[in-house]
């Protein structure tokens, strides 16, 4: 029997209690029907990959694009899926709130929000607006009753912004304003992550791979790690070594590589859920 909605959130929850875990982030049904089949526990949207699939740039999809892709990834899965929400589609407080409380609709376990304004001069937002925010996030999330869970994100270290105490600061900020899971692209020394995972206990702390092992990762205290738009990245690098040899060369060799028919079908021959 599929799992509900609330079934699925509520293993979300659990899954940020103790240890560690992985969650991969898809880019259409296809990719996320992959993951599932490999036994990952959750998955995450890509904002790059899912605008890559639509030949957009990362940031370049409107929020109705987001929703409806949300809703797919929700339907294909019988796993708990996590919202990458940008920044919310708005600047105002009120404005994510209003968008914040569209995605819980989907049928999403969680989402993200960044303090990121797009803005090259300015890439963040002033840090009393960007706490907010997040307050105005979890205040959408109650008001509709359910268990989503709210991560705050701080962008500094991938906005040219590199501050590891600006960092700390903003990401207490938002676990103080509701957030449940921190989060700060970019951090990839091993002092870097203790300090954030310290700075927030005892809430979980989501890390984005920059090469290091899980069992690094979670010899650090990280509780989740993902891997942004690094799967879409591969598939459409291979696609492009691919096609490139074609065009260059004239050969196919590449094909050696690819996956196998037979079991592309066997997975997705199965019953969906």
């Amino acid at each position: 029997m599929r799992p509900s909605i609330a079934d699925k959130r509520a293993t979300f929850r659990r899954l940020h209690e103790s240890g560690c875990f992985v969650i991969p982030n898809p880019w259409d049904a296809g990719s996320a029907i992959l993951l599932q089949s490999l036994g990952f526990k959750a998955v995450a949207s890509t904002s790059a990959g899912m605008a890559w699939t639509q030949g957009r740039p990362d940031n370049g999809v409107t929020r109705d694009d987001v929703l409806a892709h949300l809703s797919m990834l929700v339907e294909a899965v019988d796993l708990p899926v996590n919202a990458d929400y940008e920044n919310g589609f708005a600047d105002d407080p009120d404005g994510v709130a209003t968008s914040v409380t569209l995605a819980v609709e989907t049928g999403i376990a969680g989402l993200s929000i960044e303090d990121s304004t797009g803005k090259k001069d300015a890439p963040l937002y002033d840090f009393d607006l960007a706490v907010r925010r997040i307050a105005a996030a979890r205040a959408a999330i109650d008001r509709s009753g359910q268990d989503v869970m709210l991560t705050a994100r701080s962008e500094g270290f991938i906005t040219g912004r590199p501050d590891l105490e600006e960092t700390v600061r903003r990401l207490k900020a938002f676990s103080d304003a509701g957030a449940d899971c921190l989060y700060a692209p970019g951090i990839r020394e091993d002092a870097q992550i203790t300090a954030v995972v310290q700075a927030v206990a005892p809430k979980p702390v989501n890390v984005l791979t920059m090469g290091m092992s899980v069992g690094a990762l979670t010899g650090l205290g990280v509780r989740r790690i993902s891997v942004g738009g690094s799967l879409a990245r591969s598939a459409y690098g291979e696609f492009l070594r691919a096609a490139k040899e074609i065009a260059a060369d004239g050969s196919f060799d590449a094909f050696k590589r690819a996956a196998p028919s037979s079991e592309l079908n066997g997975v997705f021959a199965k019953p969906r859920p």
